[in-house]
């Protein structure tokens, strides 16, 4: 396809004096206009096999029979063209199809503003303030809603059959239901591969956290291929470590350190808390268990009758949070804390901090996924975690036999 020369852009400068973009564009719209006509001139040529002046050369019953007009929205606005008919009404443009009255690109446009976080509502002034046609709010979500196909393809997508880690945690929306605005939770489980790299490998979106919800997630997983995990990385949700120990009983299940710190140091006043917080890292920077139990019950004494609450959530979840303890250096750095989940959230949150609310759970999954597929979110996990070669091989003492079949 040949290119505009410098010395051709010149020349049409100098012929149309430009004054402002608008003129530009005003240019454009003509120019595209006259391609698109010449272009269903030329197909219709092609079809009857003679020039419109060539009559001599015809060699068919077939012959024009008009035009009929047509308005299409383009990049350059709305155009009216007139397309070539022929008499026996045979000729299907190719150019621009029979039913098509849209070449600008704008489904494209569209899904891309909304993955942005752009209401239906600014995405249709937008695209008018663009291209000067409406497209009504009504219409960017049936364009939008074109996408539920390529969502539930993604969401029964075949999984791999052992991920080294899995980290599950929820973020948090309102949504409107029957009426009412109702809490509803986006629950994103991310999963580390044998290879160290991350994958989201579903989003789910529920009402409640409980044994049942999260079982119904991790079948889910199951029934995509997982047939294993070493370690569960989690929050303290609701239900989930029984559900874990239901569908996956070899698993390990590991409490966020640093939720649990958090947790523990809002029961702690200002005047105490750095040197709280000086003591607790004895605890969990302890090289063993049994050392990491020696420091949390000299904590204890020091500080259980002012703060008890603060010492209590480490009592009551030790068998959570102590799994930490038995791994290297390597591992801990990886489970001691959900921040690569987390980091997805705080994406969502850029993303959708202009809703207030979603319409429906269908609106905030669309949503959720359209950021994800459009690489907002994943877009820095090309590298596979650092160090990983001596990650893998500490996942290999850990866990004989767990991995022999997937590690060559």
């Amino acid at each position: 396809m040949s290119t505009l020369t410098k010395e051709h852009i010149k020349q049409l400068v100098r012929e149309n004096n430009f004054q402002s973009v608008s003129d530009v564009n005003a240019y454009l719209k003509d120019i595209f206009k006259d391609i698109i006509q010449e272009l269903l001139e030329a197909e219709l040529e092609a079809e009857l096999g003679y020039a419109k002046d060539d009559v001599a050369n015809k060699n068919t019953d077939n012959s024009r029979n008009g035009y009929t007009p047509k308005k299409i929205k383009s990049e350059f606005g709305e155009i009216d063209i007139q397309v070539p008919r022929d008499r026996k009404g045979e000729f299907q443009p190719k150019i621009i199809p029979k039913y098509q009255r849209n070449v600008s690109g704008i489904e494209e446009k569209v899904i891309a503003l909304y993955a942005r976080g752009m209401s239906t509502r600014d995405i249709s002034q937008q695209i008018e303030e663009l291209y000067g046609f409406s497209l009504s709010p009504e219409m960017v979500s049936k364009i939008t809603d074109r996408i539920a196909p390529e969502i539930k393809e993604w969401q029964q997508r075949p999984l791999e059959p052992i991920y080294s880690f899995v980290f599950m945690d929820a973020i948090h929306y309102k949504v409107k239901d029957n009426g009412r605005i109702i809490n509803r939770a986006a629950y994103v489980v991310l999963g580390v591969t044998i290879d160290g790299y991350k994958d989201i490998l579903g989003i789910w979106i529920g009402d409640n956290e409980s044994s049942k919800f999260w079982l119904g997630v991790l079948n889910d997983l199951k029934n995509r291929g997982v047939q294993d995990v070493l370690i569960f990385c989690v929050d303290g949700l609701t239900g989930l470590k029984e559900a874990i120990n239901a569908a996956y009983p070899k698993s390990e299940v590991q409490r966020c350190i640093i939720h649990q710190l958090r947790n523990s140091f809002k029961y702690v006043p200002y005047k105490d808390l750095k040197a709280f917080s000086n003591d607790f890292k004895n605890v969990y920077k302890a090289i063993n268990e049994e050392v990491a139990l020696e420091k949390f019950y000299e904590l204890k004494e020091k500080w259980g009758k002012s703060y008890p609450f603060a010492i209590r959530s480490w009592e009551n979840n030790w068998d959570v949070l102590s799994p930490f303890y038995k791994f290297p250096e390597e591992i801990r750095k990886i489970i001691y804390t959900t921040n690569v989940i987390e980091g997805l959230h705080r994406q969502y949150r850029k993303v959708t901090k202009s809703k207030t609310m979603f319409p429906s759970d269908d609106s905030l999954e669309k949503m959720l996924y359209m950021d994800m597929a459009s690489k907002n979110v994943i877009k820095k996990w090309t590298q596979r975690y650092k160090n990983w070669d001596r990650v893998l091989n500490q996942l290999i003492i850990q866990y004989p036999g767990r991995l022999d079949n997937y590690v060559s």
